[in-house]
């Protein structure tokens, strides 16, 4: 359900303001970011966004888990302070049919709660600081501020980074077809800043609703210990800015909790009747069906199997972000554009289970280590969903963009056709330690023609980043 904030809730806030300005006068200041874009652009963003996420995930659609988790939500827009209030916002609270625990909210208002999250949870103050630290996000504008380091990528296409990046985790690479490192994530990190933030106003807005703030803390303890057991799904898109337990706990001291809200009795209810229903199914178990579904599919962009064009003596220029430019030839066409990579390849060789001929461009965040190490990680991630890729050598040093970056050869079988494929993977690093990914993908008998390609398209690379 969508809501606007209405003008009682603004009344209300106010009171709750006045009512805490001696109560909560060492509570820590938070100051939102710098943001290049207006608040209804937040809005545009989160909406188109928000229906990638219905589309693409399976949602809960339980009434009455839906209503109870509204409630929280409601109760928790209540009291989100003045200065930080943005009429045009519509917030809205849906719960997605998934076992990971995770849990994200977009820019403008969206936010989504795993099933899994509230099944892990003990207590409903657990899942309200859960969704306090989505809505401290959302308020502070965190998603927009990131994208105002890539200002000049055009509204639209920021809405497919924003998913990719705030997402994250494996949902987040179901969403970004099947890689969650892209051009995304070189603009949107969430960083240790961002988070300190969101788990500081989150636990002030959880005392002002009536919530133990040390909840939220003993949540993200769960979190944890139960992402040491099933992956760190919510803890891969919200790093931990240093001691977060003990800060969010040394802020509740701080805070006086204003009633008492949460009701043990409608909590145990709700996790009952989730434990009853059939058993949600993991991210990459909807990654799998969506893969099978796609394969079903004809392998081109005009919808028909049959030979694709070799690539064409022409060349055409294309920035796929501020940071860069690249020539590919005249008869490959941009695809993807609004999601977390780009991808260029000629009409036959891309379909929505994936591409057998052209390049994906892509930045995957560094950790400041050597080229090589880096590119090592890189290729580790992309063999954890892609079994069959097999390294056929070393590195070899090559040029890109004027800086001295590595390219290696594997091989794979196209997830599109079955059969074998040879894949080039180049590296440079960008200013920022980030790594500036080239893939390059063509059949195995047509490896020899393409490889040509790629190399020029190396050369071509001009990079712009500082």
């Amino acid at each position: 359900m969508n809501h606007q904030t209405q003008p009682w809730r603004v009344v209300s806030a106010a009171l709750v303001a006045l009512t805490l300005a001696g109560s909560a006068a060492a509570q820590t200041k938070i100051t939102p970011p710098k943001n290049s874009y207006k608040p209804q652009q937040d809005v545009e963003v989160g909406q188109q966004a928000a229906r990638e996420v219905r589309q693409q995930l399976p949602m809960l659609d339980d009434s009455r888990t839906e209503d109870y988790v509204e409630d929280i939500g409601e109760r928790l827009i209540g009291v989100i302070p003045g200065e930080l209030r943005q009429p045009a916002f519509r917030y809205s609270f849906d719960v997605v049919n998934l076992r990971d625990i995770n849990a994200f909210a977009l820019p403008g208002g969206p936010m989504f709660l795993n099933r899994g999250m509230i099944q892990a949870a003990s207590s409903e103050a657990e899942v309200a600081g859960v969704m306090a630290h989505e809505l401290a996000h959302v308020v502070l504008r965190h998603g927009t501020a990131q994208a105002t380091k890539g200002q000049k990528f055009q509204i639209g296409a920021i809405a497919g980074q924003i998913l990719g990046a705030i997402v994250g985790g494996r949902t987040g690479s179901v969403i970004a077809q099947g890689s969650e490192i892209g051009l995304g994530t070189y603009f949107l990190k969430y960083g240790r800043e961002y988070e300190r933030q969101a788990d500081l106003l989150g636990a002030q807005m959880m005392a002002r609703a009536g919530y133990n703030p040390r909840a939220m803390a003993s949540m993200f303890q769960t979190i944890e210990r139960e992402g040491r057991n099933r992956g760190p799904e919510w803890l891969s898109s919200h790093p931990n800015p240093g001691n977060r337990v003990e800060a969010i706990n040394r802020e509740a001291a701080m805070l006086r909790v204003e009633g008492s809200n949460g009701s043990n009795g409608e909590f145990q209810s709700i996790s009952a009747r989730l434990d009853q229903m059939p058993a949600a199914p993991t991210t990459q178990e909807v990654a799998r069906r969506q893969a099978g579904q796609q394969r079903r599919e004809p392998v081109g962009t005009n919808g028909n199997a049959g030979p694709v064009e070799p690539p064409s003596g022409q060349w055409r220029t294309y920035q796929p972000g501020d940071f860069m430019r690249l020539s590919v030839p005249q008869n490959w066409q941009q695809i993807g554009g609004e999601s977390s990579v780009v991808t260029y390849a000629p009409r036959g060789g891309y379909s929505s289970a994936g591409f057998t001929h052209g390049l994906q461009v892509g930045v995957s965040r560094g950790s400041g280590d050597n080229l090589q190490q880096e590119t090592d990680r890189l290729l580790q991630g992309f063999a954890q969903n892609n079994p069959n890729l097999r390294r056929q050598g070393g590195y070899s040093r090559t040029s890109i963009g004027g800086r001295q970056g590595l390219t290696t050869t594997l091989t794979n079988v196209s997830d599109a056709t079955g059969e074998r494929e040879a894949v080039d993977v180049s590296t440079v690093q960008l200013r920022d330690g980030s790594v500036l990914f080239l893939i390059g993908v063509a059949p195995s008998d047509e490896a020899g023609t393409y490889r040509n390609t790629f190399g020029r398209i190396r050369q071509s690379v001009q990079l712009a980043d500082r």
